[in-house]
């Protein structure tokens, strides 16, 4: 018999013995709402019966943009009730970004934000076969997604859908090195793994606590800590719909009883500066969590001094779940990324796949057995090979372990850039400003950040009788902005006269990202 498994049937089966529990709590700069376990669950078998009746099945691709709040919710856990392919997607994609996903993963269905609508009108340019649902106020094209679940009739709702274990159930797009965006598969299991991995060994998510992870809808995080991880402890989510203030976020730490907080290394960097801190005193704070890159000393070591709580880091990648963390209970050794979780073995391999010694710098690497590895990148199998050595799932990333059995990050094997925990890809970059009329040839690296750990900065050839002015900078910057994400955009830009090649003609990005750590990281 096969094993079957739908996330949103085991969120219902919480709500069932917990219908009154607050399952998510948003609060914006103006207004708070909240809503309980049965109230979700409810609103969620509605999504699944207002796209059954549009004729959406289980294993249909939908594409999602929406922002933080409770409708991203029941969006997420309805679609994957139904049995759809979920694709997160952030609401900062423009028109290009969206095409592709839309033709890659043969998209039957969108449902986006007002705000992102016009981006989506220009994706699909006029496919008939395109559902196309807007969370909002209505507008033509777009079919409102309030009216939609309002004329579904809770008695009538479909039970959730007999999902096999290893049936896809989401693509995630990350960036790569060279080429369009990866899709990566993960399928209806991959929850239940990721529950009894990260949101027990690391975010240690509890019934009835509330949980505040940062991560936005659109990303692979999102579905990690947020959605799975939160209600599938049955915890009380905690959303802030607002932009980043570091003193606001203390603010809201000292006011809710938020007893987890899950962040960026960014966000904490920036709390930890905050005049705020001196005084700060969280309300209910007692575990905290962040990913993304390694988290600086001093910052760990503010937050303990302020509230008795250790910043645990973990390392992860979207195609997996949590491999490696300071998990409950273990000693934290500041810079290091701590132990791999139970679930899986994690080695640091060399060419050839075989794991190395202590202190020996090498790949990290995952066996292929890991529950939480996703399944492939979407109609590529050539690049889905490449991503295995032997026994193990490459990571891309250099690390060591000591003699304690901790792992410690020492770089990106390829060329991916990771700013305040945005995973770029320089050739996203690359592809928007070569689109400029000035721009000849262009190489996108990592510029070390005190703040955002990397930032993207762009080594720009001008074309010939183009000059630099003092305007330029920006204009290129705006110019990449308007042609994909708004996080992707360079924000340092130097002119150069040429870059540097291999004999075949290809850049070296390493040459520049040395030339970087070079100018910006102090000499030991």
């Amino acid at each position: 018999m096969a094993d079957l498994y739908n996330f949103a049937a085991t969120v219902e089966h919480y709500a069932k013995e917990h219908s009154e529990q607050l399952a998510v709590v948003v609060k914006g700069d103006d207004e708070e709402s909240q809503v309980t376990y049965g109230e979700l669950t409810r609103a969620a078998a509605r999504v699944h019966a207002a796209f059954g009746k549009m004729g959406l099945v289980a294993g249909d691709p939908v594409l999602v943009l929406v922002g933080r709040g409770v409708f991203a919710y029941s969006i997420y856990l309805g679609l994957n009730r139904l049995g759809a392919v979920i694709l997160p997607g952030s609401e900062m994609l423009r028109a290009g970004d969206i095409a592709y996903r839309v033709r890659h993963a043969q998209v039957k269905a969108i449902i986006v934000a007002a705000h992102v609508a016009d981006e989506v009108v220009k994706a699909v340019d006029g496919d008939p076969h395109i559902i196309l649902v807007m969370v909002g106020e209505p507008r033509q094209g777009f079919l409102a997604f309030h009216d939609l679940i309002a004329s579904a009739i809770d008695d009538e709702t479909p039970a959730p859908a007999d999902t096999a274990a290893d049936d896809m159930a989401f693509v995630s797009y990350t960036s790569g090195t060279t080429g369009g965006p990866k899709g990566v598969v993960h399928v209806h299991g991959w929850p239940r793994a990721h529950i009894a991995n990260a949101a027990t060994h690391w975010f240690d998510v509890r019934a009835g606590e509330w949980a505040w992870a940062t991560a936005g809808p659109g990303w692979a995080k999102w579905v990690w800590s947020p959605f799975a991880s939160i209600l599938g402890k049955g915890g009380t989510a905690f959303v802030y719909t607002g932009k980043f203030n570091a003193d606001h976020y203390l603010k809201l730490l000292e006011t809710y009883p938020i007893a987890l907080l899950c962040a960026t290394p960014t966000e904490y960097r920036l709390m930890a500066k905050s005049p705020r801190m001196p005084q700060w005193k969280p309300a209910a704070l007692r575990s905290a969590v962040s990913a993304g890159e390694p988290l600086n000393r001093e910052v760990i070591d503010t937050f303990w001094k302020r509230c008795g709580v250790y910043v645990r880091d973990g390392y992860g990648q979207t195609e997996n779940s949590l491999l490696v963390s300071t998990q409950v209970g273990m000693s934290v050794k500041p810079g290091s990324m701590g132990k791999p979780s139970p679930l899986h073995d994690v080695a640091v391999i060399n060419e050839d796949g075989r794991p190395l010694g202590v202190g020996e710098v090498g790949d990290i690497a995952v066996k292929r057995t890991a529950p939480t590895l996703f399944r492939e990148y979407l109609y590529d199998p050539e690049r889905t090979e490449r991503a295995f050595r032997g026994d193990y799932y490459v990571t891309g990333d250099l690390g060591r372990y000591d003699e304690d059995g901790y792992l410690w990050f020492e770089g990106r094997a390829d060329d991916m850039i990771i700013s305040a925990g945005y995973t770029i890809g320089p050739f996203e970059v690359e592809d928007a400003l070569v689109r400029h009329p000035a721009v000849a040839e262009c190489a996108a690296v990592a510029s070390p950040d005190e703040e955002r750990g990397h930032i993207v900065k762009a080594f720009v050839v001008l074309k010939e009788q183009t000059t630099p002015r003092p305007d330029l900078v920006a204009e290129l910057q705006e110019h990449v902005k308007a042609t994909t994400a708004p996080y992707k955009y360079p924000r340092e830009i130097e002119f150069v006269d040429q870059l540097p090649k291999t004999t075949s003609g290809k850049i070296r990005r390493v040459e520049l990202r040395t030339l970087e750590k070079q100018r910006k990281l102090p000499r030991k």
